[in-house]
């Protein structure tokens, strides 16, 4: 494929449920940055139930923002989706744009310098940082400090993950990617 072509290359994501349902997103054909897909997602938010008015999400390394965007779908108050790459930054608030919803926002930012600042709590924080890195630990360690009471993470990771100190409240595998519903003690 010439360079040209490889550029401007899209890649998309459906919303699977609530408000914007079946709305097609497209977001940057990144290296490393590959949406949950919408079996795993349908998955998820069985576990958490269909609507999710009135939380506040947190959708850190947001990538193509499919977690984040489909909870706003689902009802949730705000949103914060936080990337640091330019492109997917640009994409993700051209979705939110799209999509319409209130409560949307997008942070261009590192997801640990995000969870450093005064960014208050949350009902839901979704940790599914790109595939073949470490940071899903960290991460999980940092967002614990950042749930409400009886808040939930919902994280993604490739290898083998110490989640000492949560509870799992449901787990699951979709090829090599496990996924698992946590909450903190």
């Amino acid at each position: 494929m010439p360079a040209r072509a490889e550029a401007v290359r899209r890649q998309r994501v459906r919303i699977i449920g609530g408000a914007r349902r079946r709305l097609m997103l497209d977001f940057p054909d990144l290296p490393g940055l590959r949406p949950t897909p919408d079996r795993v997602r349908e998955t998820l938010f069985n576990w958490l139930g269909q609507r999710l008015e009135g939380w506040r999400c947190l959708d850190l390394f947001a990538g193509s923002g499919a977690l984040g965007f489909e909870a706003a779908s689902r009802g949730a108050a705000e949103v914060v989706l936080v990337e640091r790459d330019a492109r997917a930054v640009a994409s993700l608030s051209r979705n939110a744009e799209r999509l319409g919803l209130p409560g949307l926002t997008v942070r261009a930012q590192d997801a640990f310098a995000y969870l450093s600042g005064d960014c208050g709590g949350f009902d839901l924080i979704f940790i599914d940082p790109p595939f073949a890195s470490d940071l899903a630990a960290e991460a999980l360690a940092r967002a614990a400090t950042r749930l409400r009471p009886a808040g939930r993470i919902y994280v993604e990771y490739g290898d083998r993950l110490d989640i000492a100190g949560f509870t799992v409240v449901r787990e699951g595998r979709a090829g090599r990617s496990h996924f698992c519903l946590l909450e903190a003690p």
